[in-house]
């Protein structure tokens, strides 16, 4: 609409009267002034939307994800232990096959002092032995959620974990300390990744976990359910075609 024909019509309908006539033309004029703005505003608007969802597309359709971090778990070393504190480590690899679906490969180790039984005086030699986990599992992963700043996914994984519990036991069996036996037994993990977005191609990713082993006593096999949290840099390459 031309406010510039409209401002002109209204001052002549209004000539012959003064008094309405400055009023009439006060209005027109601030009519005349705004809406030319709001236009530029509703293209300012506009143009903010298109870079954020330039940002986005930029930023979910790199082929890959590598991440690198470490964290904390709670971990149960015996069937009759108490639960120790362990320190780990963890990297992935996503391949995407869309900007929704992914290929996970997942390596992770834990480090902790465990808790020995107390049943018989000879566990005092061995206080708090350390203990070793290793989980190497592939799944899947899904984004849920992906804004410019802000990414949900979640992770399926199953694979192989391993478990070296006799090595800071001077010399005590599995039975002295109550600890799993080692082996190397069937492993799955649940992730739950939030990232936040630096750049593009980079990120800064939480992720609250969940690990299941399945080690064993001499009295029978168990299900660790272990929770914790990692913490690191997510780095992006490659496009999607």
């Amino acid at each position: 609409m031309d406010f510039r024909k409209f401002a002109a019509r209204g001052a002549a309908h209004f000539s012959g009267r003064p008094g309405v006539k400055l009023a009439a033309l006060a209005a027109i004029t601030l009519i005349s002034v705004s809406a030319p703005a709001q236009t530029t505003r509703h293209e300012t608007n506009a143009s903010r939307e298109a870079r954020i969802q330039r940002t986005i597309k930029d930023t979910y359709s790199h082929r890959w994800e590598v991440f690198g971090g470490g964290g904390f778990m709670r971990f149960r070393s015996g069937e009759y232990t108490q639960k120790n504190n362990e320190v780990t480590w963890n990297t992935q690899a996503d391949y995407f096959l869309n900007p929704k679906l992914s290929i996970v490969a997942d390596a992770r180790g834990m480090f902790g002092n465990a808790k020995p039984i107390r049943a018989t005086g000879e566990n005092v030699q061995a206080v708090n032995p350390q203990i070793n986990e290793y989980a190497f599992t592939g799944g899947v992963g899904y984004r849920f959620l992906a804004v410019d700043r802000f990414a949900l996914s979640a992770q399926a994984l199953g694979g192989i974990g391993l478990g070296m519990f006799s090595g800071g036991s001077k010399g005590l069996t599995y039975v002295q300390t109550g600890f799993w036996q080692d082996a190397n037994k069937p492993a799955f993990v649940f992730n739950v990744l939030a990232d936040v977005n630096l750049y593009p191609n980079l990120a800064f990713r939480f992720a609250p976990t969940y690990v299941g082993t399945t080690f064993t006593s001499p009295s029978g096999g168990s299900i660790q359910n272990s929770l914790g949290f990692n913490a690191g840099i997510v780095y992006r390459f490659g496009r999607q075609k």
